[in-house]
């Protein structure tokens, strides 16, 4: 009686320390143990008056109150499990009355059949005292699927109902005898209140002795039992049903032993009851059998279900689905198998193998045995080894793989395979494949990665393939000779600037195509940027082949003129060659660049081999372009002029601006710092502030009341760029300076070889009224007849003429001939660098009208210029180079 106090205490309490049907299942545990204690109250009340003796009494009402609210507890406690167990319950009910049956064939052979056997009841009176020990086995089988879904928090309570049972079993004999309860009853009693009290306590209990880890842990296995599951909850290896099924069978197991064991002792036994009971228990197999039949039917029809689901699946999906058996031959081919141009039927019974690339079968086959798990044997078969697989899973996700298969044209297609194993119940293991077609895509990052490494406007290498390829093929090494090529298009700005870039873009893929086509195909031709190429020859023979390519290559570009646009466009080359030579392939690549550079500022049309000195004159140019930046920022650079004379009156009429720049303490050769200037652009600005100074002094002589001309050189580069003609305008309009006053000077070889070109340009410079000179004519190889074409004003001859005259007689009548012609076509005609008497004498006597040099003038500043102009006269040599007083400046 006081465990049964302690119980109902226990649950009570306990109850407060849980939340939701986990507490309300242990509040009707204890209502089941109030009912157990009033039982014993009432069983007491009745024994002091006498009247226990009856087959049924009040004290019976109590206890089964008690199971029966019990029973609810246990079904409460199991609620929140329940809901994820989605089985029947029937085939758990079935199971659980086996092993009620069970439990009372055991009874019945060690207890109840031979006190049934020695007291001659009848059998309903005996039934009536087995009443407490058939309820309890009738909740028992009813609460074992309960137990089997929620076993850990019904565990407790269901061991307290067997001891409950057992206490009710071994009370019979007590009750029909009429005798006070043994002590293994008494023992039994107490042992289910202790359980039942304890049940809310049993997690407390258990973390103080560290079992925590064991009651509350969610272990993590997967389906077999052997791993966790892809959603990390716990998995047992047999589902609640089927531990129900094992209970049930181990229970039948036992109750038969006994049976046998009791038959061998000889003991007593009831046939009568066993026989209703076997065959109850017969009956109940025979219907759980044929649930079995009825779940296995259910099942084969699911997956027959699944399968046409599969199939339905297949047909509407964008991949194409096979099934294949596992040696590779097709059962099924989805739809799809159209979008390869087969009728699906052509690849039912075909091999695998068949449609898969050569290249791409190891991969295929590996990926294929992996995720079925081939034998070694089986593996081998197709090729592979279990190792190989194993590997070649690895490496990329296990089941997925790439390859080509054929389609029925004959073509290859890229596709992404994923394949898994396929069981159907009743039927050999299969292989389940899908496809995607991703064609476009592998072509689509081909493209990408051609583009990456070529040109899109030649189709050739670009750069970067360059420069990768280099590390490889500069590595030196005894057996061959490695060099690289860079070739640069002499003029090719003048195209771009004044016809276009799109006519420009024609004349880059002219010419790749031209070096293209003489270049040994082994070697590596490339657009390096602009208008540069580079040539890398990795297996040549010697040096020399090298350069004589080069050489080549330079003669392709000069050998014919361009055809764009409708016009021909002679271009060259500067061509520069450097060897691999120990160096690290990005260095070979510079020497090249500077090699080109260096035969570009020697004027062009011509090849230079690499030398070590090479580095240090660009390394010193590129310096020299800084300061003269520099320089032209901060206006440090200073103009000179010289005179140009009247030969016949010895008047001054005009002068030449030539610019002059001191770095430092050092005066830098024209020359020198104007190729700078011209390679690194700065040209341009360098131009523009000589244009505005010597617009602004002429304007300054001419308020002086001097009437005099001024003279500037301009480079092809500022001649093309966007708004040099409105440079001029400005310029004029600042100063005030009339256009007449102002002549701008070109080389011959400038308007010959780009005439066409800058035509439009100098038809621009000639409506804003300044006049046009050719410098240096006799350079260009314009022809006489020619001249009458050129948009000139003034010729001025080149000093390799003048030099001449009066020792070289050719030099002497070519002279005489442009100086007549020029007369003819009424242009002015200028001689420069006169420096000989002779010289002198020789062009007044041919009727020259203007000269320059060192023997008239040479450069000075302003005011030299002006002092000049005053004074009105010079000492001047006479033809003996004798100095004469009073002289007009010639």
């Amino acid at each position: 009686m006081l465990a049964t106090a302690g119980a109902v205490v226990g649950l009570l309490v306990g109850a407060r320390r849980h939340t939701g049907a986990v507490a309300r299942g242990y509040r009707w545990l204890g209502a089941a143990a109030v009912f157990w204690f009033a039982g014993l109250i009432i069983s007491q009340v009745l024994a002091g008056s006498g009247a226990s003796g009856e087959p049924l009494s009040l004290a019976d009402v109590a206890p089964l109150l008690g199971l029966a609210t019990a029973a609810c507890g246990v079904m409460v406690l199991a609620e929140d499990e329940k809901r994820n167990d989605t089985g029947s319950v029937l085939p758990g009910l079935a199971d659980g009355y086996v092993m009620a049956v069970a439990l009372l064939v055991i009874g019945w052979v060690v207890a109840f059949g031979s006190e049934f056997h020695h007291l001659n009841e009848r059998p309903g009176t005996f039934l009536e005292d087995l009443l407490h020990p058939l309820a309890d086995l009738a909740v028992l089988g009813a609460l074992l699927p309960v137990l089997t879904v929620a076993w850990r928090r019904v565990a407790v309570p269901y061991v307290g109902l067997m001891a409950l049972t057992f206490a009710d079993s071994l009370g019979v004999g007590a009750k029909i005898s009429s005798n006070h309860q043994g002590i293994l009853e008494q023992l039994a009693m107490i042992a289910a209140a202790c359980l039942f009290g304890l049940a809310p306590w049993v997690g407390l209990i258990a973390a103080r002795l560290d079992l925590a880890s064991w009651v509350g842990q969610r272990q993590t296995k997967s389906a077999d039992g052997g791993g966790p599951s892809l959603l990390g909850v716990r998995r047992s290896p047999v589902t609640s049903a089927g531990a129900a099924t094992i209970i049930a069978a181990v229970t039948v197991v036992i109750a038969a032993l006994v049976v046998i064991i009791n038959g061998l002792a000889s003991a007593p036994a009831s046939g009568l009851a066993l026989v209703i009971a076997g065959g109850a228990a017969v009956l109940v197999v025979a219907v759980r059998i044929l649930m079995l039949v009825r779940e296995n039917g259910v099942a084969m029809r699911m997956w027959r279900e699944a399968s046409n689901s599969l199939r339905d699946l297949a047909d509407r999906t964008g991949d194409m689905v096979l099934i294949c058996d596992l040696d590779g031959t097709i059962s099924y081919a989805s739809k799809l198998a159209s979008g390869y141009s087969y009728p699906t039927e052509a690849l039912i019974g075909k091999s695998l193998s068949d449609f898969v690339h050569p290249e791409d079968i190891g991969a295929a086959r590996a990926a294929v045995a992996i995720v079925i798990g081939l034998p070694e044997d089986a593996a081998a078969a197709l090729g592979t080894t279990m190792e190989a697989a194993a590997q070649a899973s690895a490496s990329a996700d296990s089941g997925r793989f790439a390859c080509r298969v054929r389609a029925a044209d004959g073509s290859w297609r890229h596709v992404e395979c994923a394949v898994l194993l396929y069981r159907v119940p009743g039927e050999p293991a299969r292989m389940l494949l899908s496809l995607r077609d991703v064609s476009d895509q592998v072509a689509l990052r081909q493209q990408v990665t051609h583009l990456t490494f070529h040109d899109g406007l030649t189709g050739l290498p670009n750069r970067a393939y360059v420069e990768e390829r280099a590390r490889e093929a500069l590595e030196p090494t005894g057996e061959r000779v490695a060099g690289v090529i860079f070739l640069d298009l002499d003029g090719f700005t003048a195209v771009n600037d004044l016809i276009g870039h799109g006519a420009g873009d024609l004349v880059i893929a002219q010419a790749a195509r031209r070096l293209r086509a003489i270049v040994p195909a082994q070697d590596t031709v490339s657009r390096w940027g602009g208008d540069e190429f580079a040539v890398l020859m990795e297996n040549a023979v010697s040096a020399q082949e090298i350069i004589e390519l080069a050489e080549r290559l330079a003669g392709i570009i000069a050998g014919e003129p361009f055809r764009v646009a409708e016009r021909d466009l002679g271009l060259t080359a500067s061509v520069g060659v450097a060897l691999a030579d120990g160096n690290a392939p990005g260095v070979v690549l510079r020497n090249a660049d500077v090699a080109m550079a260096r035969a570009k500022d020697s004027g062009g049309n011509r090849v230079e081999v690499y030398a070590a000195h090479m580095h240090a004159d660009v390394v010193r140019r590129l310096d020299m372009a800084s300061d003269l930046q520099r320089a032209i920022a901060r206006e440090e650079l200073q103009l000179q002029y010289q005179p140009i004379v009247e030969l016949a009156t010895s008047r001054v009429t005009g002068v030449e601006a030539l610019v002059r720049w001191w770095r430092g303490d050092e005066a830098v050769p024209p020359r020198a710092f104007l190729a700078v200037a011209e390679d690194s652009g700065l040209i341009v600005a360098l131009g523009e502030w000589v244009l505005r100074k010597v617009c602004a002094q002429g304007a300054a002589w001419r308020e002086a009341s001097w009437d005099l001309g001024v003279s500037v050189n301009i480079a092809l580069r500022q001649l093309n760029a966007p708004h040099f003609p409105a440079q001029v305008a400005a310029a004029l309009a600042e100063t005030g300076l009339p256009p007449s006053a102002l002549t701008i000077e070109l080389s011959e070889r400038m308007l010959v070889e780009d005439a066409g070109l800058i035509a439009d340009r100098l038809a621009e410079l000639r409506d804003l009224g300044v006049k046009l000179a050719i410098d240096d004519f006799g350079t260009g190889y314009a022809s006489l007849a020619h001249l009458r074409q050129l948009p000139a004003d003034i010729i001025k001859i080149d000093p390799s003429f003048v030099s001449g005259l009066g020792q070289d007689p050719v030099l002497t009548m070519l002279t005489k001939t442009i100086v007549q012609v020029g007369r003819d076509l009424g242009m002015q005609v200028v001689a420069e660098g006169i420096e000989q008497p002779r010289q002198l004498a020789e062009l007044r006597e041919m009727g020259c009208g203007y000269g320059q040099g060192f023997l008239v003038a040479r450069p000075m500043a302003a005011p030299g210029v002006e002092a000049l102009i005053r004074t009105g006269v010079v000492e001047s040599p006479d033809v003996n180079g004798t100095a004469k007083p009073g002289v007009p400046a010639a």
